[in-house]
């Protein structure tokens, strides 16, 4: 959004509260998403010993930098997931998440999951997969939250299990999952290798949203364009490092899902104010605000909204357009979309809010 598309200063100069700002959410892993209370109830429940990070020094200092600090994230994400184990567990986790959600002022929520990871201790990816569904479905009644699912591929394992992934994501398209990701460090494979299973993807009609453009730099963005055909792009702040890349990005219309917590907390940017928001939408960038793994990161939906209004001063009306973006880039049903982007204007509108 340019200068020239904002409204005047003096129709947004009130700081709204963000919590009450309609969103949606498009970038919220599935294990990530899990309350740090809860990680800890059933950790002594079943025994898990968790690591001091997780439990005395939470949330845990983190950095991507080398493969050493990624692996560190990676073993506290395994830890985490292990001490899910019943199916009470799921539920339990994805009716949080909703309440979290919407406790944040959230409208409308994209979570992802690696069935794969899963599988083993509940029967296998498929029935993993409708159990995750029915919770989904379960909590979103309850909540009155919008949801809906992205199955993801890892890209440190063999592109063969990402086609598999694909197909079971298939088969569930239009029931409930909306989307195909390839996530995990993305230094690790090559991002070509993953094209087929892409091709599964978009024959079934579903959003092709890999993570690209975090850990490297606007290469990598150029990747997952050129090899992946991405229609959202899982972070992609690098596009702003080459011009020509982030004007690649614009012209097609590729939404950036940026996690600014997750930015600065794995070392990609010093602070929350080097986070180029304001420069992407400027360069008229379409971006989504993700809390990514609150429960690694400490922060969720609505604090992502609070870094950035307070790291660039951004007005009500800019973080007004940040939410309208959201729900552009959602894969959320029309209505709800129309409904969501009337109720932004609202709350902009409301200068006693």
């Amino acid at each position: 959004m340019s200068a020239a598309q904002r409204p005047p200063a003096d129709e947004a100069s009130s700081r709204r509260p963000l919590d009450t700002l309609p969103k949606a959410h498009l970038h919220l892993h599935f294990t990530g998403s899990m309350r740090h209370a809860t990680l800890l109830e059933l950790a002594e429940r079943e025994g898990v010993r968790l690591p001091d990070a997780l439990a005395h020094e939470w949330p845990p200092h983190l950095s991507a930098g080398d493969e050493k600090g990624w692996f560190r994230f990676q073993r506290l994400y395994d830890v985490a997931r292990s001490v899910l184990r019943t199916e009470a567990d799921v539920r339990r986790l994805v009716r949080e998440a909703a309440e979290d959600d919407v406790r944040d002022g959230g409208r409308w929520l994209e979570i992802q999951v690696d069935p794969s990871g899963y599988g083993a201790r509940f029967g296998g990816m498929t029935e993993f997969t409708d159990l995750v569904l029915d919770a989904v479905r379960e909590a979103s009644r309850a909540t009155g939250l919008g949801m809906a699912v992205v199955i993801a591929a890892n890209r440190t394992r063999h592109p063969l299990d990402a086609r598999a992934l694909a197909r079971l994501a298939g088969q569930y398209a239009g029931r409930g999952v909306v989307g195909f990701g390839l996530s995990n460090d993305e230094r690790r494979g090559v991002t070509a290798d993953f094209a087929r299973a892409f091709d599964i993807a978009r024959r079934s009609g579903l959003a092709l949203v890999p993570h690209g453009g975090e850990l490297l730099g606007p290469e990598s963005v150029s990747a997952v364009l050129d090899h992946l055909g991405a229609d959202r792009i899982g972070h992609g702040v690098r596009a702003i490092d080459d011009p020509r890349v982030l004007d690649r990005v614009v012209a097609a219309g590729v939404a950036l899902e940026v996690c600014p917590t997750s930015n600065v907390s794995l070392g990609v940017y010093g602070d929350l104010g080097s986070v180029p928001v304001p420069e992407l939408m400027a360069a008229g960038a379409t971006v989504a605000l993700g809390a990514d793994d609150p429960l690694l990161f400490g922060s969720r939906l609505a604090g992502q909204y609070a870094t950035m209004r307070a790291a660039h001063d951004l007005d009500d009306a800019t973080l007004a357009e940040l939410a309208r973006m959201s729900f552009r880039a959602a894969r959320m049903p029309e209505d709800r979309r129309v409904e969501a982007l009337a109720a932004v204007d609202a709350w902009l509108g409301d200068s006693a809010a």
